[in-house]
């Protein structure tokens, strides 16, 4: 009885000291910036206990901080056009306040940020574009980032907003998914009977006016997966012409909870194949397939949480006014090598682009 008991006292206090090695290296890593799970000093040492510490110490060297060099920002959810496929919609009505959108974009050009990318919903929607205007002014002329760009669909930008902060801007995409008026209603490219096209072929020549980089994206669908768009590109001219294969999202484009139902949308790998090789020719093309998309961008909703889309629904870290961008972005399913692949890496600056305007 005397020999267990001494045996039990014995393992005891050897636990107890492994469990306080485990704090104190807990406690080293934690002040030298690693990250590792909490560690309690009373708690005894699983079986798993050291095995966890290395993976700790792996992930921590294998896996270097993500910069976040690009980013797009949706500050807004809402938008005047309904494209049946659209993966980011309109579920909420928030906006932040101006400030503090600027002190989020200060966050990340402090971790890195060299690209911003404002995206909706429809961006111009928000105070008739000034709203927006004025946070791309902020990035260029006081964050000094080397490139600034626009998603929009358009239908709301004027030559007066040109005026007032073209100068500011780097790259302005238009998304537009056919040269066919029809097939655009189809989509729900569109407001009421007003022209896509029109738009589109006027911010154009906006862009070469005010000398503003123009790049077309579409989303390569079942209503327009078997059209001919080479003379269109070949005319407008763009500087990327990025080609997306139509993907769902759980809760935004599928599934139970979304405002859209894309599955009608959808097209087969070979199909988006068959699409790039007849464009094959455009020297501009860009294009994005399903495992492209998915974890290659690092995404900020209007609450600036990263999204995370590795699962096939958007799960948000906190957000990055709340924890920091070092914190937020370890929950943003970015794939890097992903990013790089898909050509997210480019001249993304007017003033190195060499433009004839």
């Amino acid at each position: 009885m005397l020999f267990s008991t001494q045996v039990v006292f014995v393992k005891m206090s050897l636990q107890l000291c492994i469990s306080n090695i485990q704090y104190i290296f807990a406690t080293v890593l934690a002040w030298i910036g690693v990250r590792c799970p909490q560690v309690h000093r009373a708690s005894p040492l699983t079986s798993t206990g050291k095995v966890n510490l290395v993976k700790v110490l792996q992930n921590n060297i294998s896996q270097p901080a993500t910069t976040p060099s690009s980013v797009n920002y949706h500050f807004t959810r809402q938008c005047n056009y309904k494209c049946g496929f659209c993966f980011h919609t309109a579920k909420t009505s928030f906006v932040l306040p101006i400030e503090e959108a600027k002190r989020g974009l200060q966050l990340l050009k402090q971790s890195g940020l060299e690209k911003i990318n404002f995206s909706g919903g429809e961006p111009f929607l928000q105070d008739r574009g000034d709203f927006l205007g004025k946070l791309v002014q902020y990035c260029k002329q006081d964050l000094h980032l080397p490139s600034v760009s626009i998603v929009s669909n358009g239908s709301m930008i004027r030559e007066k907003w040109f005026q007032k902060y073209g100068q500011y801007l780097d790259i302005l995409a238009i998304s537009c998914d056919s040269f066919d008026e029809d097939t655009n209603q189809t989509i729900g490219r569109a407001q009421g009977r007003k022209s896509h096209l029109d738009n589109l072929f006027k911010v154009r020549e906006w862009c070469r006016d005010y000398k503003v980089a123009f790049k077309i994206n579409s989303v390569i669908n079942t209503f327009n997966v078997d059209e001919d768009m080479r003379e269109n590109i070949t005319e407008l001219n763009p500087v990327r012409w990025k080609v997306f294969q139509c993907l769902l999202i759980d809760g935004e484009n599928a599934g139970d909870n979304s405002l859209r139902e894309a599955e009608s949308f959808v097209i087969s790998d070979q199909q988006f194949q068959d699409f790039l090789e007849r464009h094959s020719t455009i020297s501009c093309l860009v294009p994005e397939s399903n495992k492209k998309m998915r974890d290659s961008y690092l995404i900020l909703d209007e609450y600036m949480r990263f999204l995370d889309c590795r699962a096939g629904r958007k799960d948000p870290s906190k957000s990055i006014l709340d924890v920091g961008v070092e914190e937020a972005i370890q929950f943003s399913g970015f794939d890097e090598k992903m990013f790089l692949k898909r050509g997210g890496k480019y001249v993304w600056s007017k003033a190195d682009m060499r433009l004839e305007w």
